[in-house]
């Protein structure tokens, strides 16, 4: 989703993630393969044809990730460590703006840092709503791998 959103317009960003979303949500390999040349014959996908050519670069890397349960793949594709934490950073500093010292900027940071760390109740709860039953999922499909302890 990132390498695609990359080759677009900010403006037209809201138009493509429902877009590509139908192409990795997809229930099977056929169904992600009609949902992406749907997009690629639609106006998004003839004004941006860089997108259509990076998805059928990735295809064979793409699809057995639809081997998955749904519930293994929202884990997967909503819960990237990493790209959470700098998200919840760069909405900490632009939110404020204008810093007047660097040491005011790292403040800020660690501030954010510090409430990603020890997270509101309600952040814990929303989390957990889908991780049960991806782990239960996971329980099924990677069976040998996983311990009931």
């Amino acid at each position: 989703m990132r390498a695609s959103l990359r080759f677009a317009s900010k403006r037209d960003h809201p138009a493509l993630v429902p877009a590509l979303r139908a192409i990795y949500t997809a229930p099977t390999g056929q169904a992600a393969e009609q949902a992406l040349q749907e997009f690629s014959v639609s106006e998004l996908g003839q004004r941006y044809p860089a997108i259509v050519r990076t998805w059928q670069a990735a295809w064979n890397e793409f699809t057995p990730y639809l081997a998955f349960p749904p519930e293994i793949r929202k884990v997967v594709y909503s819960t990237n460590l990493i790209e959470s934490i700098n998200a919840r950073l760069r909405k900490s500093t632009r939110n404020r703006g204008h810093f007047p010292s660097e040491q005011a900027a790292l403040k800020v940071l660690y501030l954010a840092v510090r409430e990603l760390i020890t997270p509101k109740a309600r952040d814990v709860n929303h989390v957990a709503a889908h991780w049960k039953t991806a782990l239960n999922q996971f329980s099924l499909f990677f069976e040998d791998r996983l311990n009931a302890v």
